[in-house]
């Protein structure tokens, strides 16, 4: 090659050529990608405050100094146990390995009740008896039960963490589609004890319910708990929720109430609409009601707006309840409530089918 096609890097003046239209090129790629970079930035949102915790595409974002498990202080370390009302059964294993995940230092151990069945009642008076440290429970304490706790040396605090509604069912059979209150109370009450006098057949109404002591819903106001005398010499008691679906599902008369969670989804029953008057029902689900011979493929959904602003007049309460003035347990369910009120807490209280209250 002659000198005058050579540069003084010693290389052709092609070559020179072909380098500077590579650098060219790499500078405005760079520049895109840079400009690419400035308007994507404000779009993309990161926040490192967000991170999947309860299942796949979920998130929890954090926007305060007490919105995940690990921002709560003071969480006393040890193994705590816990048990109570069936309608926590949907919180109880989401929540347990998610606290346990973040909080390793907080060991929840559920205790099933060494005589009867699971159920607010028996939870606080195991939590009385000191077999508990925390009471998981759909309904307050009584007065009687804040009795007791004083004669024992400390008092019981309850603790507000989620909301779930109160269903009424019936034998699908049955040609009735709603009740008031009233009227549910005075079935209880054993007032009302044939259906023909509530718009039904000549039919005679069989209530069941829990025995009083482990009810997991009040139905009468106050927020007492109900004795025996309350209740219609009618009543027929079940000890679960699984029974009581059984025998109104072959009861034409029967009729039971109990927290949505565990009545709604199935399929062998009928979920009524509940008014505080005759002229206006709200249902507990998402209209249209599922017809039998479509469950379980399809599913009744809770109507979780009609329940959060009172439009559906049945609800229940879950409570926290725990001990007061006894250092470690008062220190367990001070945190306990702490974390089920955290954001992420709520989030879990949300995905297992319940209602937050924040």
């Amino acid at each position: 090659m002659s000198d005058e096609n050579r540069t003084g890097t010693g290389l052709s003046k092609d070559a020179v050529q072909i380098i500077r239209g590579l650098i060219v090129g790499e500078l405005i790629t760079i520049a895109i990608i840079g400009g690419l970079w400035l308007w994507l930035r404000p779009r993309l949102q990161i926040d490192k405050g967000r991170f999947s915790v309860f299942g796949q595409g979920t998130t929890t974002t954090s926007t305060s100094s007490n919105s995940t498990f690990e921002t709560v202080s003071n969480v006393p370390a040890g193994i705590f146990k816990h048990g109570g009302s069936t309608a926590w059964a949907p919180i109880r294993p989401l929540l347990t390995s998610s606290i346990q995940l973040f909080r390793p230092e907080l060991q929840l151990r559920y205790v099933d009740p060494p005589n009867g069945s699971p159920g607010s009642g028996t939870g606080i008076r195991m939590l009385l008896d000191g077999e508990l440290d925390l009471a998981e429970s759909s309904r307050p304490f009584t007065a009687v039960e804040q009795t007791i706790a004083q004669q024992r040396g400390f008092s019981l605090k309850e603790r507000l963490v989620a909301i779930d509604g109160v269903v009424v069912v019936v034998n699908p059979t049955l040609p009735v589609s709603g009740l008031t209150v009233a009227q549910l109370q005075q079935i209880y009450q054993g007032k009302i004890t044939n259906w023909k006098y509530l718009g039904g057949p000549d039919l005679a109404i069989i209530p069941f319910s829990q025995p009083p002591e482990s009810a997991d819903t009040v139905l009468f106001s106050g927020q007492q708990l109900l004795d025996n005398q309350t209740l219609g010499s009618n009543v027929q008691y079940v000890n679960s929720t699984t029974e009581a679906v059984r025998r109104v599902s072959k009861t034409p008369g029967g009729v039971y109430y109990a927290p949505a969670r565990g009545l709604l989804p199935q399929c062998t029953i009928k979920p009524l609409a509940i008014g505080t008057n005759s002229k206006q029902f709200t249902s507990p689900y998402r209209e249209p009601l599922i017809p039998p011979n479509q469950c379980p493929h399809k599913r009744n959904k809770l109507h979780r707006e009609a329940i959060k602003n009172g439009s559906y007049p049945l609800s229940v309460k879950l409570y926290v309840i725990s001990k007061e003035n006894k250092g470690q347990q008062q220190r367990i369910g001070e945190a306990y409530t702490k974390l089920l009120l955290t954001e992420q807490g709520q989030k879990a209280i949300e995905e297992a089918g319940l209602i937050s209250v924040r």
